[in-house]
Parts: structure tokens; sequence; C-alpha cells
């Protein structure tokens, strides 16, 4: 996995671990493992591990090599080791004891005569012929989907790993059911040059190799940390009182999430204190029907019949209550109990269970607290309004405007008495008279 260190290129794609190892991991690796046990003086060569674990393709595919020789590598360094028919080259992802744990996890003998050995660091040369064969690997891909559907093949090839000396590839396909490739064998051995080996995944592996961030936001755990993959059902969901929903429960693989099985044990050990047989209660408004069980409140919903409202019960008012059935009692009421938020009314806000919430419900929310605390904020809205409300005062000291039109204003009423003024004397176009100087 990758460190705060890793930087990104300025085509947006990861620029690799800028920290040369200093993050713990090495470098930004898949599916690598912190070895605690490094810095601790225990190279004794009579009990020391002579197995290292080497990753191919990022860590994509990693397998245990013999160290026969007499140097001692280190995490990180790249090696040249046995392939088939010559050499491949890879990373050394794990040494010391863990390797040892490891191997005893995976059912690997440490002595087992048929082991690859290493055979020494990667010259230029090997890392050269490794550049090149993984520059063809694209093309291979492209190459051979479109061979497959030229022979109706129900399968669909999603990688193609090339050994660093060009002389093997390894062809991964996805199929529902068996396919008979041998065929397509011998065009993959004529088209590409190469010994071909052909290997069935699942859609999880694929997504695995393929990679991506998950609705968690982090990287996907198929494609970091996870390798053994347990099927996953919808009962897992169930017990967990999830919504069956397919859009929501469906990783990026097609299938259902590999977190829905993260936290199921802990769920199967809390619902060992709850009643079995409690599916329904007998009361005297019917019978209530159980919903679901909140194991975080010890809390059991039940619904009666003709009633949408949910009744919140305790373990112990259901036990009592099915104890009561069974003498053929029926009791009243159910004895529901009030489930307290713990929070008021005016500060809750309807959130989604995809993590969505409306802003208008948080905008209300804190204005009406702000109206409860009467705070500076009121006081400046106050003062903001005042001038607009002087200026409507002054507008109404004055005299309302006439908007009727001059017709209307014509035919009004005369509002009072006029004074008889005489009319003023005519005006001619004559010149005035010149002025005489004296």
């Amino acid at each position: 996995m990758g460190c705060s260190n890793c930087g990104t290129a300025a085509n947006g794609k990861p620029g690799g671990c800028q920290s040369h190892g200093s993050c713990g991991t090495g470098s930004c690796n898949r599916m690598n493992v912190y070895d605690w046990l490094a810095n601790l003086p225990i190279h004794d060569p009579s009990t020391e591990c002579r197995v290292v674990e080497i990753s191919f393709s990022q860590g994509s595919r990693k397998d245990f090599f013999r160290n026969n020789t007499t140097q001692i590598f280190e995490k990180g360094e790249t090696v040249s080791v046995e392939g088939v028919s010559g050499f491949d080259v890879g990373e050394v992802s794990l040494t010391g004891e863990l390797v040892r744990i490891q191997m005893k996890k995976k059912s690997v003998d440490e002595y087992h005569p048929d082991m690859k050995k290493v055979l020494r660091r990667a010259s230029e040369r090997d890392l050269d012929l490794l550049k090149q064969n993984k520059a063809r690997e694209k093309e291979a891909v492209i190459r051979s989907r479109a061979i497959s559907r030229q022979l109706k093949l129900d399968m669909k090839v999603s990688q193609v790993e090339i050994q660093a000396d060009g002389r093997k590839a390894t062809f991964y396909y996805i199929a529902d059911d068996r396919v008979d490739f041998r065929e397509l064998i011998k065009i993959f051995a004529s088209e590409f040059r190469v010994k071909v080996e052909m290997r069935q995944i699942g859609a999880r592996q694929e997504a695995g190799k393929v990679g991506g961030i998950g609705s968690c936001g982090r990287e996907l755990c198929c494609s970091t940390w996870l390798t053994d993959f347990k099927s996953v059902n919808t009962t897992a969901a169930r017990y967990q009182n999830l919504s069956i929903n397919q859009s929501k429960l469906s990783g990026q693989c097609g299938r259902l999430k590999c977190c829905l099985n993260y936290e199921l044990d802990t769920y199967l050990d809390a619902l060992q204190q709850f009643p079995d047989n409690a599916d329904t209660l007998q009361v005297a408004k019917g019978t209530a029907l159980l919903i679901k069980k909140d194991i975080f409140k010890n809390l059991m919903w039940y619904v009666l019949p003709d009633s949408n409202k949910q009744y919140p019960l305790l373990i112990e008012r259901v036990k009592q209550i099915k104890k009561l059935n069974q003498q053929n009692n029926i009791p009243d009421d159910l004895g529901a109990v009030e489930v307290n938020t713990g929070k008021p009314k005016e500060e809750l806000v309807n959130v989604d269970l995809t993590g969505q919430f409306s802003v208008k419900a948080l905008d209300n929310a804190d204005r009406k607290k702000r109206q409860n605390r009467g705070g500076p904020s009121n006081q400046r809205r106050d003062d903001h309004r005042q001038p607009q409300a002087q200026k409507r005062d002054n507008r109404s000291s004055q005299p309302p405007r006439d908007n009727r039109g001059p017709q209307q204003r014509d035919n009004r009423p005369p509002s009072g008495p006029r004074e008889n003024k005489p009319p003023a004397p005519p005006r001619d176009n004559k010149p005035p008279p010149p002025i005489k100087k004296s």
C-alpha cells in the first residue's frame, strides 16, 4: 500500500514512492507486507531462513524462491530468478522469519526440492529485456481478445503477463463455463512466439489485478491485502439489518462486497443473547411481527397489524410476553419503550444511508439556533434593515404622487375656488424700441 509521501505526476498518474522505503513498506507495491522483524538482530546462519518471497507485476503475483547464493537480499531489491526455460525478474517483498509464517499459511514446504532458486541481482540487460517485454502486454491483450472472438469462445482475456526474457506468457481469462481452448493455445503460440499458459480467474481476482477505489474512498481490499476470497451471500446483509439493494451492496467486480463478511462474526455473537422463535407476539390488539433487531441498543422492533407504527421492545419484555403466550395468556399491550436520540428536534438533519444530506436542512437548523441564542447576528440583521425602514417612513411623509393619465387628470373636479386674475396682455412680434442716449 502507498504511503503519504507518494507523489502524483503531471498527467494524473501515480509518480511512485518518493520516500525510498522510509514509509516501512519498501515501495508502493500492492499486496505488501510490513516486516516487523527487519530491525531485530536475529541473523543466525544456522536458523536463518534461506527462502525469500518475490513479487511480480507490482505485487499482483507472489512466489517463494530459495536463496542458495552467498548474497543477502534486502526488501525492495530487484533480482533475477529461475523461470520457465529461462529467467524472470521480480522484486524482493519479504525476507527473514516472516517468510516462514507466510509459507506455513500457504502450506508450502521450505525444503521442497523443486523450489526454484534466486540467480542473481538484476543486471542492466535483465531490466532492459523486462521493459521491452512488458511493453508487449497491452498489444497482446487486444490481439488475444480478437482471436478468442473469432473462434466464438465464451471467455474474456483479462490480462497477459509475459516473462522477463520473453519465452513464456500467462493468459488470465474469465469464463462462466468450461472452455475448450486447445485450438486457441496453438494460435497463441504461433502468433506471439511464446510458451502459452492459460490460467482461469474469477471476477474478484480480476478486480484485484485492475485495481481501483471503493465506495469507502480507499483502495480496493482485493488489490491491496486481501488474498483469500470467501463466498459472500445476502444472508450476511440480513444479519446486519442492511437493505437488500444490489447496486449498493455490489462492488466493482459485480459481486457482493467482501467487506460484508468483516463484521459478520461480531453481529452473530451479539445476536446470541436475543431470544429465538420471537418473530411473532400475541397481544390484545393482534399479532405483532418482528421487523428488525438492534444489537447496539438491545431492542427488538415490532409492528402491529393495520398500523405502520414501530414499537421498540426490550429483550426482557419480549421474553416475558413470549412466556405469557406459552401459558395461553395474552397481555394488553406490548410495553414499548421510548427511544431517546439525545438531540433536540431542531438539530436533527435527515441524512441518507449514502451520506447525502440537504443543505437547506442545515441552514434551517443554524437559523433556529441563532434565534434561540439571540446573538449578534440578529442585531446585525436589524441594523441592516433599519435604513430601509427610514426610507419607507420618509416616503410616507411626502404627498402621494398622481399616477393617473392626462385624460383622467383633466376630468377631475376642481379642488377649490380660484382667484379671478386679469388675463395677461397679448404679445406682439414687434422688436423693442431702440434705447435713446442722453
